[in-house]
């Protein structure tokens, strides 16, 4: 058995959708970060970046396994159901280097472009600028290499699941798809296949993206810096 700790977030909902899309049994541990559970020291003993998805498998090729890191816990998990993840150098390594891409690029970036467009106390125009404008580059990017292929990687993979949430919120980066027509046939694509359904539809009742409370927003952009001075 899996103990997943997860909130439905695009990192978080990678996981789910992995678990799901394997089969493999997991137990959900909901870490409430609205509340500020992921500084609670027992999920920090498993994730010390204080950041949700984390993992424990309880049979582990070696024994119990903790993970954090959603890159991280996809190859894991890639590896412990032997699916999802080419074991051909060329093939693994192209699908290695579309999770790296979204892991380097596509989280950070969007992630940045969703904090000043839905997060930030106040509208800095140079800040929306330069994060939107490279979201936007970086649609342009995933269009390019969908206009002759189905996925990201040739057959899919854990570099679809690890980017799909992403765009599945990109109301939140004020993004038309229609502009990127290869990024929305894949996303429509992608969005039919029930494990990705049911990944989505996780704590779904509990997701908040955008529009934060003063409380939550201190939570989520405050917290953890103090937490670090006072160690």
């Amino acid at each position: 058995m899996i103990d997943f700790y997860f909130w439905p977030t695009p990192n978080g909902q990678k996981v789910a959708i992995m678990l799901e899309e394997t089969g493999l049994k997991y137990n959900t541990v909901p870490v409430n970060i609205l509340k500020g559970e992921q500084f609670a020291e027992d999920f920090l003993a498993i994730s010390p970046n204080n950041k949700i998805p984390a993992m424990v498998d309880h049979a582990g090729p070696e024994g119990r396994q903790a993970l954090f890191e959603s890159g991280a816990i996809l190859i894991y998990l890639a590896r412990k159901a032997s699916m999802l993840l080419p074991t051909g150098t060329a093939a693994h390594f192209e699908v290695m280097q579309w999770l790296m891409f979204q892991m380097a690029s596509v989280g950070p970036m969007f992630g940045q472009c969703g904090h000043f467009l839905g997060y930030a106390p106040e509208k800095i125009p140079y800040a929306i600028d330069r994060y939107q404008g490279e979201t936007l580059r970086l649609y342009k990017v995933m269009d390019r290499r969908l206009a002759d292929r189905e996925y990201m990687a040739g057959e899919y993979s854990i570099a679809d699941i690890a980017i799909y949430p992403w765009i599945h919120v990109r109301w939140l980066h004020e993004i038309d798809i229609t502009g990127f027509p290869h990024v929305e046939r894949w996303y429509e694509h992608l969005s039919a296949r029930p494990a990705v359904q049911r990944g989505c539809a996780l704590l779904k009742e509990h997701e908040v993206i955008g529009n934060p409370t003063d409380e939550t927003r201190e939570v989520f952009f405050g917290k953890s810096q103090r937490e670090q001075e006072r160690r």
